[in-house]
């Protein structure tokens, strides 16, 4: 890939720019301005280019990372390149398209899981949750949901923000699709009482585990 294509792209992503979107996405905590929709249809545009994708990284601008995320080959990525980009993911969209459309199509995405629900670093602590919900969902063979459950009771109440959030969804996860442990989740839930005040816009599903497992199960039982 040429310099001057790398160049042309980064120009269309400026031109993208929106302040209003911007304000926005600030609020949430990503510095960038560029409407998700028209980053989609650069990168349907582009198709799959792994190299192109790299370079869009290594410049560091939010926006160009989302688009190498939608652009990349998952599986071409070495778990060193995906340790290294978790680390300095910065805002949580970056964060989230990272684990979602990159590491969790990875073949290392469970000996990754296990070597960052260990770290130090909140963020990449938070990106093992991330993957362990995935599989507490889709693969929870030989998890230790017990286990997952006595950690998230001891640490998720003074856990900062963004690790909070990924242990609280994967508590809702393990009383959502495991009845053995739903009420043992909902107690859990409801004593710690993260996010129960948090403002939920109407047909909007609470992020506080108690409603949230509630209200999933019995959409899914009387559908």
């Amino acid at each position: 890939m040429s310099e001057t294509e790398l160049a042309e792209v980064m120009a269309e992503l400026n031109a993208l720019q929106d302040p209003k979107v911007r304000e926005a996405n600030v609020k949430r905590g990503d510095d960038h301005g560029v409407n998700l929709s028209r980053l989609r249809e650069v990168a349907k545009r582009l198709k799959t280019r792994h190299d192109l994708a790299g370079e869009l990284w290594r410049t560091g601008d939010t926006a160009a990372r989302l688009l190498a995320l939608l652009v990349c080959r998952p599986k071409a990525f070495t778990a060193d390149e995906l340790d290294a980009m978790v680390r300095e993911t910065g805002g949580p969209k970056v964060h989230d398209w990272l684990v979602n459309y990159a590491v969790k199509k990875s073949p290392h995405a469970e000996s990754l899981r296990q070597t960052w629900l260990a770290d130090a670093d909140p963020v990449v602590a938070s990106a093992g949750w991330a993957l362990t919900t995935e599989r507490v969902s889709k693969a929870p063979a030989s998890l230790d949901l017990p286990a997952l459950l006595d950690v998230i009771e001891s640490d998720m109440a003074e856990a900062p923000e963004r690790l909070q959030w990924a242990m609280n969804h994967c508590l809702a996860q393990i009383g959502i699709d495991h009845a053995e442990h739903r009420a043992r989740a909902t107690a859990i839930g409801e004593r710690l009482g993260v996010l129960k005040d948090y403002p939920t816009p109407p047909n909007c599903t609470s992020p506080y585990a108690p409603v949230w497992i509630a209200e999933v199960v019995s959409r899914r039982s009387s559908g």
